[in-house]
Order: structure tokens, then C-alpha cells, then sequence
């Protein structure tokens, strides 16, 4: 029995048949391949069992485009690196340029152009940790796509005062003009203020507040 286990600790951990022989790289769009190979650093010839895949799952998750990732090991010696990219949401002017932000509230990487159909977020402080970031994006990510898709910028000065600004709402006026803003609040009851916002659009305004969804009111 002994002479078994000593023999199956030995194909497993010292023979070279089940070492990690290539690396699979899957999920990828945005993110080179061959950057997250050598990111990941798998060490070939080293035996499945004693590759350290949190340490290489560590390491991937670190590219700022990574969202998550998983290693898996196959016992054809096959490491396969599952990855997920960062999907932006938003996208923030700063001095140094036009950010990417996820829906996490990440800034992630930096654009040369403003990419079609983004709002803009405006907000001094952005952040996963900042609580008027995170209203704003659960906020916008929880619209309808009616609503979303006229959506220019959002802004919160606090997580209660949500402000969005929309298209001119005039056939061809496209992203400019003057366009509309609605004062949304807080995060809360946002069923019921789209429920409510729908019918008031289509009455002349500048201002469509429906903070208090129970009192809506434009100006």
C-alpha cells in the first residue's frame, strides 16, 4: 500500500508527466494575450499540483482592464488563464485626458476620443470608494434602455442628489443643445421615477425633477 501512495506522489509531483506544458489564454478583447502570458508568469515543467494558481490569478488580476479571472489546470498540462475585461460605463474628463470607467466606479484606462454612446460622468472624486460615484453609476446602470440612451452626463454631488442631463429630446439635435436635466435624488424607489419621468417628458421643460416621485415637478 505504502509502495502505491509513494508511487503516485512520484508521477505526480516527480515525473514530468503531469507538468504544466502550455499556457491558454481565453476572455481576452481589449487585453494582448501575450501581455497576460507574461503577467501571469506560469512557470512551465512545474507540476500541476505545486503550480500556485491564486499567486498567477493575483498577478492577471492586477492589468487595471482585468475585472476577474480564473486559472484552471488541465492534466493534459494545459493552464488555461479565464479572464474577464472591464466594460465601461462612463467616461470622465481630467487633466490629463478622457478616463474609462466600469460599473464598479473604476477608472481603468485612459482613451484618446470619446467613445460613442458613454455619458460623461461629473464628479471631482471618482472612485469605487466614493459613495456619490457608486450612486451615480447604480443610478445609471439600473435605467431603462429608452432612458439610458439619452442620458449626456450624470452628476452627484451627494448619494441623494443624482442629476442627469439628457438630449434636446428634437429629432436631429443629436448629443449637443442645451438638452434636459432631471433631478433624480437618491438611489432609491427608481422604478416608480421612471414610471414617472416617461409621461413627463413629453411635456415642454428644462428642469423635470422627480426626486419625490409621489410630487413631480418641471420647470
Amino acid at each position: 500500500m505504502l509502495t502505491l501512495i509513494c508511487g503516485a506522489a512520484w508521477v505526480l509531483l516527480g515525473s514530468s508527466l503531469f507538468d504544466a506544458r502550455a499556457v491558454q489564454v481565453a476572455g481576452t478583447k481589449e487585453v494582448p494575450t501575450d501581455v497576460v502570458r507574461a503577467v501571469a508568469a506560469v512557470p512551465l515543467g512545474t507540476p500541476m499540483l505545486r503550480l500556485d494558481t491564486t499567486a498567477i490569478e493575483r498577478r492577471v488580476a492586477a492589468v487595471p482592464r482585468v475585472a476577474s479571472v480564473q486559472v484552471r489546470c488541465s492534466v493534459d498540462g494545459t493552464v488555461r488563464i479565464e479572464l474577464a475585461e472591464r466594460t465601461p460605463v462612463v467616461v470622465v474628463r481630467r487633466g490629463n485626458g478622457l478616463h474609462l470607467v466600469d460599473v464598479t466606479g473604476t477608472d481603468y484606462a485612459m482613451v484618446p476620443v470619446e467613445p460613442p454612446g458613454l455619458p460623461e460622468l461629473r464628479s471631482d472624486r471618482v472612485g469605487p470608494w466614493d459613495a456619490s460615484t457608486v450612486a451615480a453609476l447604480t443610478v445609471l446602470t439600473g435605467l431603462p434602455q429608452w432612458l439610458r440612451a439619452q442620458v449626456r452626463s450624470i452628476a452627484a454631488n451627494s448619494p441623494a442628489d443624482v442629476v442627469l442631463r439628457l438630449d434636446s429630446g428634437r429629432p436631429g439635435a443629436g448629443r449637443g443643445g442645451s438638452g434636459r436635466e432631471v433631478r433624480w435624488g437618491g438611489v432609491e424607489d427608481g422604478g416608480r421615477k421612471v414610471a414617472v419621468l416617461g409621461p413627463l417628458l413629453t411635456q415642454p421643460g428644462k428642469i423635470y425633477d422627480v426626486s419625490s416621485p409621489a410630487l413631480p415637478t418641471i420647470a
